[in-house]
């Protein structure tokens, strides 16, 4: 990695952690150069937007006449493989895809879809080691999530607002988690983003945050067995994906237009509220995740009901028994990760539904 002099933000937040690019275009992706991002993370609303660049016009008119008497999902999923073959030569790591949310309640169905992503995967010749299948984190989900790492699969339980989905997605094997640090709407409504310069200390979400990686360093320490990694994601500014390299995330995935912003900002120490410690061999081994001067949040929950005990969830639990049903009703019980889990699921299936149409409508203009 060429450090530049000064260092901007962007090099100051990789030293912390792996940076991820939250965007499936390799144009953007490359003028990044000389950094080279970790991961490359997608939705259905990033795949949607693909889709809709004249780029990818041919691409598109290709697979439907190679698909077209699968259906439209079936192009739906090598389209979204191969614009991730397009971008995968500009990353470190592995390319993200997240199965359909409208079968995020469904297990066999979420099996159904992610299996075939695998074999579009292995069909473009993408191993194992350098793909990544994103799944939300609901009963069903998680379920489906446990199966496919058994098989040696793995996973990202994504959509996660809360510690007992952490939890879950410890007993599922997850590779990865993605918390959301701002819910989906404060994107589109700036009324629900609670905006600082200081998100590390100030922002609702950091408090779950230090309880999920507190959990993710207890269970490491006593059981020994590895942990998801939190690469948290749904930054609204630089400040807020600094703050993922100070409470101690281990990646962070950012989207376009706040990578720009970083890609250009100097780094100055002096004009930082905190700052984040350099990355370790193994996430889990350090004596403390918590920085000394965010303890003061270390126990709160800002976001819990007002008859939250303090406690927080069990991680004795077995939450994916009964096809996850005991996640599935602490998701519902909890009503911050209700609210902002059905609202994600909903613009992620509206996405879907945008790319089905655009789907259909070209098969029915293409001649096979």
């Amino acid at each position: 990695m060429t450090i530049t002099n000064p260092p901007t933000w962007l090099y100051k937040l990789d030293e912390q952690l792996n940076v991820d690019v939250d965007c499936m275009d390799p144009a953007f992706t490359l003028s990044l150069f000389p950094f080279v991002p970790h991961d490359m993370t997608s939705n259905q609303i990033l795949v949607h937007d693909q889709l809709c660049y004249p780029r990818n016009d041919d691409l598109l008119r290709k697979v439907v006449k190679e698909c077209k008497q699968d259906g439209w999902l079936a192009v739906y999923t090598r389209m979204s493989v191969l614009m991730c073959q397009a971008n995968i030569g500009n990353i470190n790591g592995r390319v993200l895809l997240q199965t359909l949310p409208s079968y995020s309640y469904d297990t066999e169905k979420t099996l159904e879809h992610g299996r075939a992503y695998i074999r579009e995967f292995e069909r473009a010749g993408i191993s194992k080691d350098r793909f990544c299948l994103k799944i939300p984190c609901t009963g069903p989900g998680l379920a489906a999530c446990a199966i496919l790492e058994n098989e040696g699969i793995r996973t990202l339980g994504t959509a996660v607002f809360s510690v007992h989905q952490a939890i879950a997605a410890s007993q599922a094997g997850c590779l990865y988690i993605s918390p959301y640090y701002n819910e989906l709407r404060a994107h589109v409504d700036p009324n629900f983003w609670p905006e600082s310069e200081d998100p590390a200390l100030l922002h609702p979400m950091s408090s779950r945050l230090i309880q999920i990686l507190k959990v993710y360093h207890t269970l490491y320490k006593e059981t020994g067995k590895e942990q998801p990694l939190v690469k948290l994601a749904s930054f609204l500014s630089p400040a807020e994906a600094m703050a993922a390299g100070e409470l101690g995330c281990q990646s962070a995935t950012i989207s376009h237009q706040v990578l720009a912003q970083m890609a250009n900002y100097p780094y100055e120490r002096s004009k930082q509220p905190g700052q984040g410690e350099p990355k370790l061999q193994h996430p889990y081994k350090r004596a403390s995740l918590t920085p000394q001067r965010l303890y003061p949040i270390a126990d709160l929950d800002t976001l819990a009901s007002p008859h939250w005990d303090g406690k927080l969830p069990s991680t004795d639990l077995d939450y994916l028994v009964d096809g996850g049903a005991k996640i599935d009703k602490a998701n519902n019980a909890d009503d911050t990760t209700r609210k902002r889990l059905s609202e994600a699921l909903d613009s992620f299936v509206a996405a879907e539904k945008r790319s089905q149409a655009k789907i259909e409508s070209a098969m029915a203009s293409i001649q096979c």
